[in-house]
């Protein structure tokens, strides 16, 4: 037996599947056997819960059949017969069926669950407009509650006010409704959802038209996001009849209005989409969202209205990997579109608020320290790209170098470059005389030759840049623009107060580590700035990330910070899922795992280098969240508790106490890591 860390079920996930099934014209025996065949697969292939389409069991466009007695009784009998087989099976099944109750034929969702009639929901809404009748045949459901149906032998509640929920495995909860349901402008599932469902499930027919696949994936989507929640929804496809109608087969799951998975359209065979839903990140969205809870409290409260249905499950916590798509990279999108799209409205939020501050203050000038490294190359591409829109000349942005003990030539000449090609006003100050003198004034080992670098040493360099920078702003009329980012601010890697911690304004301080090397790379692309820059930023980006603070070591190396703070493309991985989410230490470590143990497997964002394809072990991914967890949670937070004003870039990306993030200075991780030892091989 696995260890429960593997299991996805140990994780707040609940595997789904949007089913298709073949079908034939009002021949239940055929349609219930091929409903089984698609819940045998999802029961190997470890799902939790089916969902097949609306009347799936007789079919959809049967018309007048619908009223047959014999067709009625023989999708009772075959209800009966899936209702017995589910007792060997895992999955909770959702199925499509015509059902009486006192005298009135439904369209009904029926869930079936180890060998018991859950619940069945009917059809709130019929239509009955262009090509369709369903007023002919059916009555709407829209307002039972409180009822019970006899169906297949047992007695089950009926009615649109059921959630079901397990007993046994947290976060399990879901509702159903079906097909025009959600076209209509108060879907029963958003009531639903309000009453604590999590999953929202559209059994639909939904014949097939030109442009209406986009509609309904718009609302699937919609619905999701707007509820909070996961939304599967399931369409009619082959064996339905084409009298008057043709049917596509569409079947998606949407979580937080993001496709997780869909099937192929135009099928000729059965098929299903399956997706492991993140119900712990629905929860916990819910749970920070004071909206929802509000529209529960002004709908009136409907989890006091509804029914909450229990069952147990019987999850196994097996091994059974983990189905979703999964970013590496979190604040960098694999998709080139999504990818274009986040850089173009980062770099373009960056210089809105850079533009609306330099008109604020009046100020004459811009200062900025340059090193040559990433954050303070891409700070000085949005003053620029801020300069030319305003009509003013870039020779009003002032960029300093201001080369320390360990600066290397490299990394000067880069920064020199940069500001040249730029048309920038550039100017280097030697900051080794005045720091030697301050390690003097403090007695320091390294003033009487001795090699000590230690973070007094380092400080004394980093505070000094600062302060330069600070006092020439005060010469020049200008104003300090801050270059540091999203990442060294959570794991506290930066200098306070007079250090690269603090600064009039700053443009970086929403952006992730590995999302600014992107839009480096997307402002050359974009051509918002000269062609001659293009090989310096190059050099730029295929540099070593480094303080340059303490010399190298008699083999050369420079002084690494991932070495020291850990792999940025880990570390912002967990900072997402922490500060976006509020997941547990372990989960992280599962996704982490999942994301980052196999190179080859899974998507890259484009034209990241192959050499730089890593992958960790489980052992790696612990350690070096142990390290984020201290350093987020106990050491660092002062610092971000004083950050300058900068504008919020992306969700979950804004650390500031005035944003996304407000927590005690003088917190400890405790909790955090105790969680992590206690859960994580």
């Amino acid at each position: 037996m696995s260890h429960p860390f593997h299991a996805l079920h140990t994780h707040g996930f609940v595997r789904v599947a949007a089913c298709t099934p073949a079908v034939a014209v009002g021949d239940p025996g055929f349609n219930a056997a091929e409903t089984l065949v698609l819940a045998r697969e999802g029961d190997a292939r470890g799902c939790d819960l089916m969902l097949f389409p609306e009347l799936g069991l007789s079919a959809y466009a049967i018309d007048d059949l619908l009223l047959q007695d014999a067709l009625l009784a023989r999708v009772e009998a075959e209800i009966a017969g899936l209702v017995a087989a589910s007792r060997e099976l895992s999955p909770v099944l959702i199925v499509g069926a015509p059902v009486q109750h006192s005298g009135t034929l439904y369209n009904c969702a029926v869930v079936i669950a180890r060998g018991r009639i859950l619940g069945v929901t009917p059809k709130s809404f019929l239509p009955n407009y262009r090509e369709f009748y369903e007023n002919r045949w059916f009555a709407p459901g829209a307002g039972i509650s409180g009822l019970t149906v006899r169906l297949a032998g047992q007695d089950a509640p009926f009615g649109t006010d059921l959630v079901f929920e397990a007993a046994d495995l947290a976060g399990f909860s879901f509702a159903a409704e079906i097909c025009e349901d959600f076209w209509a402008p108060a879907p029963p599932s958003t009531r639903a959802a309000l009453a604590g469902a999590l999953i929202l499930c559209n059994l639909s027919a939904s014949n097939i038209v030109v442009g209406k696949a986009d509609d309904r994936e718009l609302l699937c989507a919609s619905q999701s996001m707007r509820c909070q929640a996961a939304y599967l929804y399931s369409a009619a496809g082959p064996g339905e009849s084409t009298t008057d109608l043709a049917w596509d087969g569409q079947a998606t799951i949407h979580e937080l209005g993001r496709l997780m998975a869909k099937t192929e359209r135009f099928p000729q065979h059965a098929q299903m989409a399956i997706a492991d839903i993140d119900v712990d990140r629905l929860r916990l969205e819910r749970l920070r969202t004071p909206t929802f809870n509000n529209a529960a409290v002004a709908a009136g409260r409907p989890e006091a209205a509804f029914r909450k249905v229990r069952f147990d499950h019987q999850p196994t916590f097996e091994d059974i990997g983990l189905l979703r798509p999964l970013d590496r990279f979190p604040f960098v999108p694999h998709d080139p579109a999504r990818l274009d799209q986040d850089c173009y409205e980062a770099f373009n939020i960056q210089v809105q608020g850079l533009i609306q501050r330099l008109r604020s203050t009046k100020a004459e000038h811009l200062v900025i320290g340059i090193s040559g490294g990433l954050d303070s190359t891409h700070a000085l591409l949005v003053a620029c790209r801020a300069f030319d829109v305003m009509g003013k000349p870039r020779a009003d942005i002032l960029g300093f170098t201001m080369p320390g003990f360990a600066t290397s030539e490299g990394t000067k000449s880069n920064a020199w470059a940069l500001m040249n090609a730029l048309g920038v006003t550039g100017q280097e100050i030697d900051i080794k005389p005045a720091a030697r003198q301050m390690l003097a004034d403090m007695d320091h080992p390294f003033a009487r030759g001795e090699p000590v670098y230690d973070i007094t040493f380092e400080n004394v360099q980093a505070g000094l840049r600062t302060d330069y920078l600070f006092r020439l702003a005060n010469r020049h009329g200008g104003f300090v623009l801050g270059t540091g980012d999203l990442s060294e601010l959570a794991l506290g890697w930066c200098t306070y107060g007079v250090g690269d911690q603090m600064s009039h304004y700053n443009v970086n301080g929403s952006l992730a580590k590995t999302l600014i090397q992107y839009l480096i790379r997307w402002v050359v692309k974009s051509g918002l700035l000269e062609e001659t820059v293009t090989k310096t930023l190059m050099a730029i980006l295929d540099t070593e990330i480094s303080p340059e603070l303490v010399p190298a070591d008699v083999s050369g190396a420079i002084q690494s910070t991932e070495a020291k703070v850990g792999p940025y493309e880990l570390q912002d991985f967990s900072l997402y899922h922490i500060t976006r989410y509020g997941l547990r230490p372990s989960k992280v470590a599962f996704l982490a795992w999942h994301a980052w143990r196999d190179a080859k497997a899974g998507a890259w964002p484009p034209n990241f280098p192959e050499d730089a394809h890593h992958q960790y072990g489980l052992g790696d991914i612990k350690a070096w969240l142990k390290v984020f967890l201290f350093r987020f949670f106990e050491i660092s937070q002062f610092k971000r508790s004083a950050m300058p004003n900068g504008p919020k870039v992306i969700s979950g990306g804004a650390l500031s106490p005035r944003g996304d993030w407000r927590a005690p200075s003088d917190g400890t991780a405790r909790v955090w890591l105790e969680e992590l030892e206690a859960n994580v091989p």
